[in-house]
């Protein structure tokens, strides 16, 4: 669940406290078949799924380690510095909660400015029926997405790669993606909503300029990013848009995470499915399909990126 996923534990999706606004339907549907590129992709959670309770237990695995999985290739050295379509680029990845954050609820229950008002740090995510976080998948399916950025020539940043006990909040989320003078911003996210409620959906930064915020630069290029994203992520995955957030679209606008109020570099979040649906659980869980995901992600982000 995205980010700004400051939500409270476990219930269905986030409430939308935004708005969903999306351009026309039909615009958006035909760039959910490739957004003219080639064919082939919580705060706290943005977009953010809905939390889940601090009683979700993740697995850790020492720090910068990728969970492990079936088909997992071995580690890339990757291009030489400056080699690839990607070089010179500049790419932030944020993977949804950090999977100590169950331990530090105090901490994570702190509030932050958002920009528009003061919302929750961070939360500890979402989670399947049979316990498998979201904090999990967002870090697996980060690493193979920096594998296939990097084999590009593209520099690669993480928010938190589990290398700190909790965090970061969301007003710091958006600060490194600013910091880094990011060409762009993901964050790496599934939903919490309701069993029967499926597929994915990319959240877009509304156009906001209240105190801190001011996200009047970014609202047409994380467009573009995000629309592109969607297109390869149902080429890639097979995926359909969800069937509950943004009208078949695929994208959803939303003014009150954190993450994108405060980012000034074109950033969104994107859910990747619904963790608390059974057959969304299923592939979520699946190392296969995550990496159809990965490969998703990163197609959208190298044609946005590449014009």
């Amino acid at each position: 669940m995205p980010y700004d996923v400051n939500q409270p534990p476990v219930r269905s999706r986030r409430p939308v406290r935004g708005g969903a606004l999306l351009a026309a339907a039909a615009l958006a549907a035909a760039c959910l078949s490739g957004c003219g590129g080639p064919s082939g992709p919580p705060e706290a959670g943005a977009g953010a799924s809905p939390s889940a309770t601090a009683t979700d237990t993740p697995t850790r695995r020492p720090a910068g380690t990728p969970e492990p999985s079936g088909d997992a290739k071995p580690a890339d050295p990757g291009p030489e510095a400056g080699a690839g379509p990607l070089a010179g680029k500049v790419v932030v990845i944020d993977p949804g909660h950090n999977p100590g954050n169950f331990r530090h609820t105090r901490e994570i229950n702190a509030l932050v400015d958002i920009g528009t008002h003061r919302k929750e740090c961070d939360t500890t995510g979402t989670s399947t029926n049979d316990g498998h976080t979201e904090a999990e998948f967002t870090l697996d399916v980060s690493h193979r997405l920096r594998t296939l950025l990097e084999k590009q020539g593209a520099r690669v940043q993480f928010t938190q790669d589990d290398d700190r006990p909790f965090g970061p909040c969301v007003d710091e989320r958006a600060r490194i993606g600013n910091k880094a003078s990011a060409d762009a911003v993901v964050s790496v996210h599934a939903d919490g909503s309701a069993a029967g409620n499926r597929g994915f959906h990319v959240i877009l930064p509304a156009l906001v300029k209240d105190g801190s915020a001011d996200t009047t630069k970014i609202v047409g290029p994380s467009r573009e990013l995000g629309e592109r994203i969607a297109g390869k992520f149902v080429r890639a995955t097979g995926s359909k848009p969800s069937n509950y957030v943004g009208g078949g679209t695929g994208l959803d606008v939303r003014g009150d995470l954190g993450g994108l109020n405060l980012s000034t570099v074109p950033k969104v979040f994107i859910e990747c499915g619904n963790m608390r649906d059974a057959k969304d659980a299923a592939l979520l869980t699946s190392s296969q399909w995550r990496q159809k995901a990965a490969q998703g992600i990163a197609d959208g982000i190298s044609t946005y990126l590449l014009g």
